[in-house]
């Protein structure tokens, strides 16, 4: 039979009431001849318990000890686990991360899993045995063995881990919704249960649903071909399957740290047109897009960047043959925008076209949340002499404009930066598949602002790479398309996202070097949110852009930031109207249905 990972969460195992449900499920599976691996976390809000008694002891605990505190949730929850186990006649062994030999990297309350030593585990299962694992945690790979936690949402990380070292038929994570949904049911009661998703959509939608799925479990799934399966603990429902590429030959050593860059991409057949100076304004996008879809012209990448004033800049890219049809539908979009009565000639409205570009691309999912990739995409530009037009960015990838003469330059040493040698050839979507498949909203960001950055190459590399050192994560990037003259220096702003908790610290890094640097200010707006639509059938499809932005309009969300690859399209809108954009967009796109999805209190 088959060999099985389950993994319950904290709600799934948090009374002895529960245990005992789970431990009819995983009696159940192992008594139908198959080997059942179990991974728990701790029982419901128990590590949100230990965290209070650490604050109330110390209001700067060390790391170190947090791990040794946060480490002994689990431990209740397998040994309790498998108590229950064996009262239904199952022979079972409770194990910790450190029993089970998953060995990680010296850093407390984030560590990553380095290797897994299965020999121990292999030896319970082969004796008819389940086994009971603690997630979350692991040993250090340092001569002193040290307890390590592997950060929020690790039981996730541990159990695809497990599955991926052991070679498991498939890993099952169980959780209090059904699946995985087009959106949070706690948000929008009306989102629906997705059959199957791909691995890279389920990484672009990384707060989708009831974020019943860490970021870096899916990573592990998708690197190493484990089949996965989203299901309820509280029903026998099928769930969803998040579903990987071909598997393929990797090394299960270095399992969560090897190289984040899986392939480079580039494209010649590219040109970029430019609106400067539009209104600032709801319905702005909506109305230019849904015109450019229209005329059927299908938009690479999207990027409007922070406003300026009472205005904004769009720009976009398209192939050669479209950039006709696009300069004409933005010159008459411009025309009918310009009223000389409230505009001089100085801030009028004005397109720009530029024939000779190309699009360079990095692309993994090892990228997430590690600071520093996309810092070094833009220093091994500048170390080519590239300098960057637009950049665009989401979870997985990240992707430059650049001159078309500098194009083979700059993938020249890309490559030779990441170690890339050979790049997989992308799988295109099936003709079926639905255009839009989930919309997800993040408000836990900030967005900075940097203003009047030296337009060449090597500013955007500096900048990143020092939030890089702080170990600051940075999501959404954009540079703004206007240019202004500052002391006779071309510049350009500016701006990113970080998380909320992250964004005074970043605006203090960066400030300390603008001086030095030369630009002129960092300011930061934590009144935000990220409003994200993800679908594999949006590439080909014009119009889902524009779909998207029609919603906002029509509800007077203004959309302060715009960022897009393939299969995603970003928006930063204010906070306040997040949940009605979350909502606006889900219904435009006829993800809503009529049965409203249970949440578990």
């Amino acid at each position: 039979m088959a060999l099985i990972v389950q993994k319950y969460g904290g709600t799934s195992v948090g009374s002895v009431d529960r245990i005992q449900a789970v431990a009819q499920r995983v009696f159940q599976t192992a008594k139908a001849g198959n080997s059942v691996v179990v991974v728990v976390s701790a029982m419901g809000k128990t590590t949100d318990s230990l965290v209070k008694l650490a604050k109330e002891i110390s209001g700067n605990p060390s790391r170190r000890e947090m791990d040794m505190l946060l480490s002994t949730g689990e431990q209740v929850s397998i040994a309790l686990l498998s108590m229950a186990l064996q009262e239904l006649g199952q022979p079972a062994v409770s194990l910790t991360g450190a029993q089970v030999g998953i060995v990680t990297e010296a850093e407390h309350t984030r560590a990553r899993i380095l290797h897994i030593k299965t020999d121990r585990l292999q030896q319970h299962l082969q004796k008819g045995e389940v086994v009971v694992v603690a997630g979350f945690q692991g040993i250090s790979s340092s001569n002193y063995l040290e307890i390590t936690t592997l950060g929020r949402g690790g039981s996730d990380t541990s159990a695809v881990a497990l599955a991926a070292a052991l070679q498991a038929d498939y890993c099952e994570i169980y959780t209090d919704v059904p699946g995985i949904l087009t959106a949070d049911p706690r948000l929008v009661p009306d989102a629906q249960l997705m059959a199957e998703i791909s691995c890279d959509e389920m990484l672009e939608l990384a707060s989708l649903g009831a974020k019943v799925l860490h970021p870096r479990a899916v990573e592990i799934a998708r690197n190493y071909g484990v089949p996965l399966v989203v299901r309820s603990s509280w029903t026998d429902d099928p769930g969803t399957r998040v579903t990987s590429p071909v598997l393929r030959t990797r090394s299960l050593e270095d399992l969560e740290i090897a190289k984040p860059v899986d392939y480079v991409e580039f494209d010649t057949d590219q040109a970029k047109v430019a609106l400067l100076r539009v209104p600032d304004q709801p319905g702005v996008a909506a109305s230019l897009f849904g015109e450019i879809a229209h005329q059927d012209i299908d938009v690479d990448l999207i990027v409007q960047s922070i406003h300026e004033g009472n205005t904004n800049d769009i720009a976009f890219t398209v192939s050669q043959s479209l950039l006709k049809r696009s300069e004409a539908v933005s010159e008459a979009f411009v025309q009918r925008g310009y009223n000389p009565a409230l505009n001089d000639s100085s801030s009028a409205p004005e397109t720009i076209v530029d024939r000779e570009i190309a699009k360079v691309s990095i692309a993994g999912a090892g990228m997430i949340g590690r600071p520093g990739v996309a810092a070094m995409m833009f220093a091994t530009l500048a170390s080519a002499g590239v300098n960057i037009q637009m950049i665009a960015t989401s979870e997985i990838k990240v992707s430059c404009v650049v001159a078309e003469r500098d194009c083979d330059r700059a993938l020249k040493s890309l490559c030779q930066a990441f170690d890339i040698h050979v790049s997989p050839v992308r799988l295109k979507p099936a003709p079926n598949e639905s255009v839009v498949r989930g919309v997800a909203l993040d408000i836990n960001q900030a967005r900075l602002a940097i203003r009047h950055v030296p337009d060449r190459p090597g500013m955007a590399a500096k900048l990143f790479g020092l939030l890089a050192r702080e170990n600051i994560s940075v999501d959404t990037i954009i540079q703004s398309q206007r240019c202004h003259i500052v002391d006779g220096v071309p510049t350009r702003d500016l701006a990113c996202t970080v998380a909320q908790a992250d964004a005074q610290h970043a605006r203090q890094v960066l400030a300390a070097e603008a001086a030095k640097l030369g630009f002129s200010d960092v300011s930061v707006d934590e009144a935000i949110a990220k409003v994200s639509v993800v679908g594999a059938g949006m590439e080909g499809h014009p119009g889902a852009a524009a779909k998207m932005f029609k919603a906002l309009a029509q509800h007077q969300i203004n959309i302060q930031m715009i960022t897009t690859s393939e299969i995603k399209i970003s928006c930063v809108v204010d906070r306040s109207q997040g949940i009605t954009a979350l909502q606006a967009i889900h219904q435009a796109f006829g993800l809503a249905g009529s049965e409203k999805i249970e949440v578990p209190a």
